[in-house]
C-alpha cells in the first residue's frame, strides 16, 4: 500500500526527486550524524517564538544555523490556532522541494535576501526517502512557512489541518489539502531524516570546499542547478 502511494507521488520524471535547501557551513553536520534534523529536534528550547533573524546552534558539537521564521499576517491564521503554536509545528518538521521549480525560487528568494551567504541543496531519491520515512511524512497544497503577496485575498488560512499524512493522500479531499500529485507543494518529515546518504543523489555547492570529503562523490556546481531544464 505504502509503496502505490509513493509510486503514485512520483510518476512523473519531474517529481522523482526530493530537494532540502540550507546552509554550506551546515554541511559538514548533516554529514558527520548522516541526519537531518528539524529545529526542535536541534534546539529542543524552542517555544514557537518568532525568530527574526538566523541563529547558530551547538547540537552534538556540531554548529548548526537555524533559519529565521518569515513574517505571517495574522489575517492568514485560521482562528483554531496562533501564530506560536503552527510555528511551533513548523520547526518539528524538515522541509523538501518537490520540485525543481519551487527549490529554485527559494534559492532565488534567499540570494537577494543574503546575498553574502553560501548556501546548497541537497537532492534525494523520492520515492526510497518517502518509503524509508513513511509514518513521518506529510503533504502541503501550499508553502506553509512564508505567506502569499496578497494575504487578504487568499483562499486559506494556515493551521494543522494543510499537513496531509502520507498514508492519507487521496483519502482525504477538501480544498486545503492536495489531492493529486500536481497539488503538493512542500513535502515534510516530522523530527528528523535518518540515513541521508541512503538517499542522497547530489549536493550542490558554489564551491567544492563547502561540501564534506565523505560527500565529494555527489558534489554538484550549484549553477548547474539552476540552469537545469532551463
Amino acid at each position: 500500500m505504502r509503496e502505490d502511494i509513493v509510486a503514485a507521488i512520483t510518476k512523473t520524471t519531474n517529481r522523482r526527486s526530493l530537494f532540502h535547501f540550507t546552509r554550506a557551513d551546515n554541511l559538514l553536520a548533516i554529514a558527520r550524524l548522516d541526519s537531518l534534523l528539524s529545529s526542535s529536534r536541534i534546539d529542543p528550547g524552542l517555544t514557537g517564538e518568532r525568530r527574526l533573524q538566523a541563529m547558530k546552534v551547538t547540537s552534538d558539537k556540531y554548529s548548526i544555523t537555524i533559519n529565521a521564521h518569515l513574517k505571517i499576517p495574522d489575517i492568514m491564521m485560521d482562528a483554531s490556532i496562533t501564530q506560536e503554536q503552527f510555528r511551533t509545528c513548523l520547526d518539528r518538521h524538515v522541509f523538501f522541494w518537490p520540485t525543481l521549480k519551487d527549490c529554485r525560487k527559494m534559492m532565488d528568494t534567499y540570494a537577494r535576501r543574503e546575498p553574502e551567504e553560501r548556501f546548497a541543496v541537497l537532492e534525494f531519491d523520492a520515492y526510497f526517502l518517502m518509503t524509508g520515512h513513511f509514518s513521518a511524512v506529510k503533504l502541503s497544497k501550499y508553502d506553509s512557512g512564508s505567506a502569499p503577496r496578497f494575504p487578504k485575498t487568499c483562499s486559506y488560512r494556515k493551521s494543522l489541518e494543510m499537513f496531509l499524512p502520507l498514508d492519507q493522500f487521496k483519502l482525504v479531499s477538501g480544498s486545503i489539502v492536495p489531492t493529486k500529485a500536481s497539488e503538493i507543494r512542500e513535502v515534510l518529515i516530522e523530527d528528523r531524516v535518518m540515513n541521508v546518504s541512503d538517499y542522497l543523489q547530489a549536493v550542490y555547492v558554489d564551491r567544492c570546499e563547502d561540501a564534506p570529503m565523505l560527500w565529494r562523490k555527489w558534489i554538484r556546481p550549484l549553477a548547474e542547478l539552476r540552469d537545469k531544464g532551463r
